[in-house]
């Protein structure tokens, strides 16, 4: 068990209160969960489970479907690279690339100290900046390589 699931157990325990013990209160629950922990932890399963008195097989299943939910902690800050058409011929998957070696993790996964998570997005809808970046909601246009190891260096010194 990780420092601090014990209070986010807690603070589990008192979204459960909240909903009655319905099965069909899990998505709602996981949402909110979710919501609270960043990620639905094994933990939290086992906990909706009880609550809802259904199994963690059946909570994974149907939490596994939707694209929503997620089961790995992220990091404390998301970076997400666009790879849309107007990203990609602009130079997207050379922005992307520089940021895996640079954080030395791969699409879809976390630093070991949990300070990033790095994500491919197939469109952000800001052709007209191309190529593009957001870390955690704010938006980085016209990247390059050069500027995103800039601005990453900036979230590193932040925490």
């Amino acid at each position: 068990m990780c420092p601090g699931s014990v209070v986010m157990s807690e603070k589990v325990k008192n979204v459960l209160k909240q909903f009655d013990r319905d099965k069909s209160n899990l998505i709602p629950l996981l949402q909110k969960v979710q919501k609270i922990e960043g990620y639905i932890s094994p933990e939290s399963v086992k906990e909706i489970g009880h609550h809802l008195n259904v199994s963690e097989n059946y909570i994974y299943g149907v939490a596994s479907f939707y694209a929503q939910f997620r089961f790995t902690r992220p990091g404390k800050h998301t970076i997400k690279v666009c790879l849309g058409t107007a990203c990609h011929v602009r130079g997207g998957e050379r922005v992307l690339e520089n940021i895996e070696e640079d954080l030395k993790i791969k699409d879809n996964e976390t630093t070991p100290d949990y300070k990033f998570s790095l994500e491919r997005v197939a469109c952000f809808g800001c052709c007209a900046l191309a190529p593009v970046m957001v870390v955690d909601e704010k938006v980085y246009g016209s990247m390059t390589p050069a500027k995103a190891r800039e601005i990453l260096s900036q979230y590193r010194g932040k925490d």
